[in-house]
């Protein structure tokens, strides 16, 4: 395979980035294919033996093995990397799988890690249960104050973990205090993107270390196929963590990664138009719940600093509509048009329930105290038209006595 005629980081890292999601990255066979080429193939052969043993060696370029390389994945990795302005990007098989990947290739027994309270359920479960089965102590603090983070740190503190947007609470985390407090300290700063995407916000601007992905969401963006990205350093993506994914195993699929490949494509149209359709359902809803937490509304408690990190809010936001878990449900059941679904970056309107669904496994205090109440709700809008989205929450609104 080729690349295209002139197409290196030289060039592409200076395009704007809508157009880095559809061109960055492309390699061309023989065949000159304008769609990317799907390479399903989980081995690769060699004129001679020689060559297998200089391409094992590290001293010849080439594939050897799907877990480790395949042409489809390797233009998905690099056209993400271009677009979040990193060195190099390795994809996973799902978001979880990038998260994991992205703490314990660089973790080990005796490290402390900092991380921020509100996560997404399955993150904090990586906090709370799984890295101190290998003996790596977790301290979860409310990130929304430096000073926090601050009184965090331990000698053996190694890594800052962060979601920015938080799902599902919407807190937001200043990113160049926090990445800042990291660099100066020797600590690496992980920050979970997903609900941003860098078509919105591009932490390594602010200091990140290693931005990690579910691409499941916005990314692929229809709800297709699961998928997980890690971007940073080239000596952080090809030394520690390639060797976690070389012998765990949480590699991308080819046909995922086209899949993914394909949702980039529309990925500026789509999240723009969705922040915009979110707005206008959110400006609906503050009129008739009790409170909405959307940070592209002047009301979220850290507006100004979501404004200005992020160049819109995304589709994602949570609302509390009182009455316990029963007016929840009965509001959600009472839906036409929106789908009760626990994914989110769809281009579908989504709700769900969070304390009986994506943080069901937290327990209970942990839940009240980041403020997944039982009667919150979260919602993703999609690219239906905003009107009929508001039409289907009035209807279902009024159902519930609100």
């Amino acid at each position: 395979m080729k690349r295209n005629t002139g197409q290196n980081r030289n060039v592409t890292k200076n395009w704007r980035p809508a157009t880095q999601a559809i061109r960055s990255g492309t390699m061309r066979s023989e065949f000159g294919e304008t769609s990317e080429a799907l390479f399903l193939t989980s081995g690769y052969s060699y004129d001679c033996a020689e060559d297998a043993a200089a391409r094992f060696a590290g001293e010849q370029d080439g594939m050897t093995y799907s877990r480790l390389q395949n042409p489809t994945v390797r233009m998905l990795e690099e056209r993400i990397a271009i677009m979040e302005g990193a060195e190099a990007c390795r994809a996973t098989a799902s978001g979880m799988a990038a998260m994991t990947a992205a703490l314990l290739c660089q973790l080990e027994a005796g490290d402390h890690v900092v991380a921020s309270r509100a996560l997404f359920g399955s993150c904090r479960w990586l906090t709370d249960s799984l890295l101190p089965k290998f003996g790596i102590e977790t301290t979860v603090i409310d990130g929304r104050e430096i000073e926090n983070w601050e009184q965090a740190i331990t000698p053996k503190t190694k890594v800052f973990f962060f979601e920015t947007p938080a799902n599902p609470t919407m807190e937001v985390i200043d990113l160049r205090s926090v990445c800042s407090l990291a660099r100066a300290k020797g600590i690496v700063s992980v920050v979970d993107n997903a609900f941003a995407t860098n078509m919105l916000q591009r932490p390594m601007e602010y200091g990140a270390d290693v931005v990690a992905y579910s691409a499941t969401k916005m990314m692929d963006g229809q709800g297709r196929v699961l998928a997980g990205a890690v971007c940073g350093t080239e000596e952080f993506i090809e030394g520690p963590l390639l060797a976690f994914i070389r012998n765990t195993g949480p590699t991308l699929s080819a046909f995922n990664a086209w899949v993914v490949l394909k949702g980039l494509e529309t990925l500026d149209l789509r999240i723009r138009r969705q922040s915009g359709n979110a707005l206008e359902v959110g400006k609906f809803l503050e009129q008739r719940v009790e409170k909405v937490l959307l940070p592209g509304l002047p009301s979220h408690p850290q507006h100004n600093l979501a404004m200005s990190q992020m160049e819109a809010a995304g589709p994602i936001f949570s609302l509390y509509v009182g009455g316990g878990r029963a007016r929840a449900h009965a509001l959600l059941n009472a839906l036409n048009l929106i789908d009760i679904s626990n994914n989110i970056g769809d281009s579908r309107s989504l709700m769900c329930h969070p304390a009986s669904t994506t943080h069901y496994g937290l327990a209970e205090d942990s839940r009240l105290e980041i403020g997944i109440t039982e009667d919150m709700l979260r919602i993703n809008v999609g690219l239906e038209d905003p009107i009929d989205l508001i039409e289907d929450l009035d209807q279902a609104l009024s159902s519930v006595g609100l």
